[in-house]
């Protein structure tokens, strides 16, 4: 295109002339005062799997190794992190702006849920209402000194995931899955979705793996044999942890006590994390 026609779309033209451009990141800038080291998204291309579980272990096991974490839950027509911490209440605010709230073991959590009436009302809201939401809990929060920013995300490859990749200074992603096939099958988008916008993958992680009868001590797969070896040599992607079915951590769950629970299965996903602040 002659510069005399130029539209000012520098993507779409061949032509190397003095005006052209480079594109501009959609990046949006974290509040003033806000002080994030490590943003890590923990995703999955399908509901069920257990991502919140995921994204509040992996902020468990990062906290208890002495760092300092938050949770952005972006999951916002479906949030459940803070009744997995037990959290509850407003947010608070200031001229400054506004703060998450503050587990017991002291992540600091945002969610939606913080900012309803009543945690069981719905949000009844588009997609685009939605995503501009997530960029407010990262433009419009304080978070205080945190080491590692979890983002818990949505199911699928819509509007909140691209959304937080072009948005947010993502440093890589977990990517959580279950031993069925249509599981893995899914998951292999958000791969794929990663892959596209260029955002590095952790690793691979496995929930509902197993489950170890309390009587006999006998392991059962319940959900099948895992078929998560193949899709990582497929990817060339490590796989970083199998969590079982154990009622003791459901119940946890349920009691808002994840933080009490006592479990090693991301110890190999937490070497991964502390390797990105060595970079």
């Amino acid at each position: 295109m002659s510069e005399t026609n130029c539209d000012k779309n520098c993507d779409a033209c061949g032509v190397d002339c003095d005006q052209r451009q480079e594109p501009q990141s959609l990046q949006v800038k974290p509040h003033e005062l806000s002080n994030v080291k490590h943003v890590v998204a923990v995703v999955s291309g399908k509901g069920g799997v257990g991502k919140s579980l995921v994204t509040a272990l992996s902020a468990v096991t990062m906290s208890h190794a002495g760092y300092s974490v938050g949770i952005l839950d972006a999951d916002v027509t479906g949030p459940s992190i803070p009744k997995l911490f037990g959290v509850s209440g407003a947010v608070r605010g200031s001229e400054s702006g506004a703060y998450p709230l503050v587990s017991d073991g002291g992540i600091q959590i945002m969610s939606m849920n913080l900012l309803l009436q009543n945690s069981t009302d719905p949000v009844l809201w588009r997609g685009p209402i939605i995503a501009s939401i997530v960029k407010q809990f990262w433009q419009d929060i304080i978070w205080n000194e945190v080491d590692y920013l979890f983002v818990d995300m949505p199911p699928g490859t819509g509007d909140v995931p691209l959304t937080v990749f072009q948005s947010l200074p993502v440093d890589g992603i977990l990517v959580v899955t279950s031993p069925q096939d249509l599981a893995l099958m899914i998951v292999e988008k958000a791969v794929n979705m990663a892959k596209m916008m260029d955002i590095p993958i952790l690793g691979l992680l496995e929930n509902m793996a197993s489950f170890r009868c309390p009587d006999c001590g006998k392991e059962h797969r319940i959900f099948g044999e895992s078929h998560l070896p193949s899709v990582a040599a497929k990817y060339d992607l490590p796989v970083l942890g199998h969590i079982p079915i154990d009622p003791k951590l459901a119940a946890a769950c349920d009691a808002g006590d994840i933080e009490t629970y006592e479990g090693h299965w991301l110890d190999n996903a937490a070497e991964i994390l502390k390797a990105l602040d060595k970079k």
